[in-house]
């Protein structure tokens, strides 16, 4: 088989939200957003839903439907983007909570599904989604007159503990929210570990639970291994891959491995990343072309039949660093391609 293996454990998975949990003062959400990371929301959610996760984050109404068939009705689902044209069915027919950023969205909300949950998404810096403060105290009497569930922020650089933006942001969300007895949120995973300061009514962890950066000390969730379609050994001189980028300083032994950029290995990849085995670390050669790359195991005493891309020495944040990105770009882009394999499923 060419395809390369994604295993996904879904014990450590649940391991770390509970991780999360206990370090939340209030209660603890999950974001299962971009089909859980990358990592398959069909298994993801059903696996946090049974560790005792009954509140769920995620990006649109469309995912919000898909989210209801899969958890069931007891669940509370929220919609970072709020109450969209053309979103009201979703919204009423898989009982959807939008998480409102706009006067526009507040209007739409209350002539179309007024008599639906929703929250309030409010911005306190980041400038990327929510009332601004200004906005928020024109209709704060009229909106909290219709009960919203939830009044949240986003930290924009939680996972820079000593950055003033943190505290700044803290101290925007209490001015706006003060004495409003409606449940609070205003940290994902990075808020979370800032302390309980931050953490108010509701935590919604998200990367963490994947086993990525800002958390530390996390399990963890994903290993990749890939098939060698070929080895050959070549002389010194000679050069592997498009563009005649690498050349043999000595006689060396290559591995074409079968994964590329189709499956989310960016190029970038190309002189920065090791594959394994067992714990032999092995570099790219070459360009990382489509759906093939060149790895030089000249160093190991067997022709390997597959080599590790994530295991226990290479974690999704080094690889990621490795390509200059980070690892929810990473997870996110891992293409449909990959054998998905789940480790602790609950049938």
């Amino acid at each position: 088989m060419a395809t390369a293996t994604a295993t996904i454990d879904l014990n450590a998975l649940r391991q770390n939200w509970q991780k999360l949990r206990r370090l939340s003062s209030g209660d603890t959400a999950a974001v299962v957003k971009a089909n859980a990371y990358g990592l398959g929301v069909k298994q993801v959610a059903p696996a946090l839903y049974n560790e005792g996760a009954r509140i769920f984050f995620i990006a649109t109404a469309e995912e919000g439907a898909e989210l209801r068939s899969i958890v069931g009705k007891i669940p509370d689902i929220y919609i970072f983007s709020g109450h969209m044209n053309g979103d009201t069915d979703l919204i009423k027919n898989y009982s959807l909570i939008p998480l409102i950023n706009s006067i526009e969205q507040l209007s739409r909300h209350c002539e179309l599904s007024k008599e639906q949950k929703f929250g309030i998404q409010l911005d306190t810096g980041m400038n990327r989604l929510g009332m601004e403060p200004m906005e928020w105290e024109t209709v704060k009497e009229l909106t909290l007159s219709l009960n919203p569930v939830l009044i949240m922020s986003h930290l924009a650089c939680a996972d820079e503990p000593r950055h003033e933006m943190n505290a700044m942001q803290l101290q925007n969300f209490r001015r706006l929210t003060n004495k409003i007895n409606v449940k609070k949120s205003l940290s994902a995973t990075g808020g979370i570990l800032l302390g309980p300061e931050y953490h108010f009514d509701l935590t919604r962890p998200g990367i963490g639970i994947y086993g990525c950066s800002p958390m530390q000390d996390c399990f963890s969730v994903l290993k990749i291994e890939i098939p060698v379609i070929q080895i050959r050994e070549i002389g010194r001189g000679e050069t592997v891959g498009y563009g005649n980028t690498w050349t043999a300083p000595s006689k060396r032994k290559i591995a074409t491995i079968s994964a590329g950029y189709a499956d989310g290995l960016f190029r970038l990849l190309s002189t920065n990343t090791r594959l394994y085995f067992q714990d032999i670390g092995c570099p790219i050669v070459g360009r990382i072309s489509m759906d093939l790359i060149g790895v030089d195991i000249t160093s190991l005493d067997v022709e390997p039949e597959k080599l590790e891309l994530i295991n226990s020495q290479q974690t999704i944040d080094k690889i990621a660093g490795g390509a200059k990105t980070i690892g929810y770009e990473f997870l996110t882009s891992l293409g449909n391609r990959y054998h998905r394999n789940y480790k602790g499923l609950i049938e």
